[in-house]
């Protein structure tokens, strides 16, 4: 799966909400709190990080790669 940012970043809870793989935001930071979601291979707990051009996240099965 792919996202093409609109502007320099988005918020990770966002970004989560944004693809529905999950249905409120408040759905995404619970799954950031469990520690399941992952940053370029390192596990990524801030509901607020920075997601940038050429990152790839993966939560469970799904991968998810970041475009400009």
């Amino acid at each position: 799966m792919t996202y093409q940012l609109k502007d320099d970043y988005i918020e990770l809870y966002k970004l989560i909400k944004v693809l529905d793989l999950v249905d409120s935001g408040a759905e995404a930071k619970l799954l950031i709190d469990q520690g399941v979601v992952m940053r370029n291979g390192e596990v990524e707990t801030r509901r607020r990080a920075k997601i940038k051009a050429d990152e790839e996240l993966s939560i469970g099965e799904v991968t998810i790669k970041v475009l400009e």
